[in-house]
This record gives C-alpha cells, structure tokens and sequence, in this order.
C-alpha cells in the first residue's frame, strides 16, 4: 500500500502503542499471588505466554519493517529547495536550531558593557564584542526564515509523497 511519512508515522506510533499495552498486560497476568488457603486457580489471571510471545514478535516484525521501509523513504527522498534528502534535513534542524539559539544571544549582547566581577582595586573593566551585533542580527533573521522553509517544504513531503509499505 503507498502511504506517506505523515501516515507511516502514525501507523508506527500505532505499533508501538500495542506492543506498549500488551508488555503492560503481560506484566500484569504473568505472575500472580494466592494466599495459603486460597485455590490458586481461581485467581488466574488471563494470560497466555505462547499467543503473547507471537503478538509480540509479529509487531517488532512490523515495526522493524515499517522503520526500515520511513529510513529508506528519507535516505532516498529529496525536500525541495533545499537539495538534501529527508534524513540530510533531520540533521539540519537541529544544526540550525542550535545556530538561531547562539545568534539570539550574541545579538542581544551590547556592544560594550561593563564587567560584573568584583574588582577591588578601584578599576573600571569592560567586555566589548569582538564582532558586530548587528551582523548576527541578520545572520539570526536569515537562519531563522531557512527554518522556517525548511521545516515547511519537509511538512509538504511528509504530507503528499508517498512510499510503498506492506505490513
């Protein structure tokens, strides 16, 4: 069937929630407590070991299966405008992320400001930058609006190219 990556999402977190609900069930029904005069059996819990261990097994299948066939889809697809594959922009995003932190504080830095260690020798110290503010002002714009197109062109992917998955 092709789906797109908005929708192997989906069906992933799908997967993993089952296996999730199904290692808690097994936590809960694999192991029980009876008191000494109790009949053990009639406070069996459902369980069944054998059908658990298969239902668990064929959703790593699905999973594994579904993650291989997203890794493939992003290794192979290009976002366009910007001439990286899906798995390139995954990197990218959090490289430029961590790039707009960094601008956003050298740009709010005076260009000159007094220094707030004790000194006690009545002398005035200084911190001036060693760069222009202003510059990393139109560097933050600028990776700020490459984010921004980025992280658009890689929802217009996700949202209408299609990949083939069989679960």
């Amino acid at each position: 069937m092709k789906i797109t990556s908005a929708e192997a999402a989906k069906i992933l977190r799908g997967y993993t929630d089952e296996y999730n609900n199904l290692c808690i069930a097994e936590q809960n029904g694999k192991e029980y407590n009876a008191a000494v005069g109790e009949d053990p059996d009639e406070l069996r819990p459902e369980y069944d070991y054998a059908s658990t261990q298969a239902q668990l097994e064929e959703l790593d299948r699905k999973i594994r299966t579904l993650k291989h066939t997203i890794n493939i889809f992003n290794s192979t697809t290009e976002v366009p405008g910007f001439d990286m594959t899906i798995d390139q922009v995954l990197v990218y995003i959090p490289q430029l992320t961590a790039r707009i932190n960094r601008l956003f504080r050298m740009m709010n830095v005076l260009p000159k400001r007094r220094c707030t260690t004790s000194n006690y020798n009545n002398i005035i110290d200084y911190t001036y930058t060693n760069y222009d503010p202003a510059q990393a002002k139109a560097d933050y714009e600028k990776a700020r609006n490459t984010l921004a197109k980025l992280q658009t062109a890689l929802d217009l992917v996700n949202s209408t190219v299609t990949m083939e998955f069989e679960p």
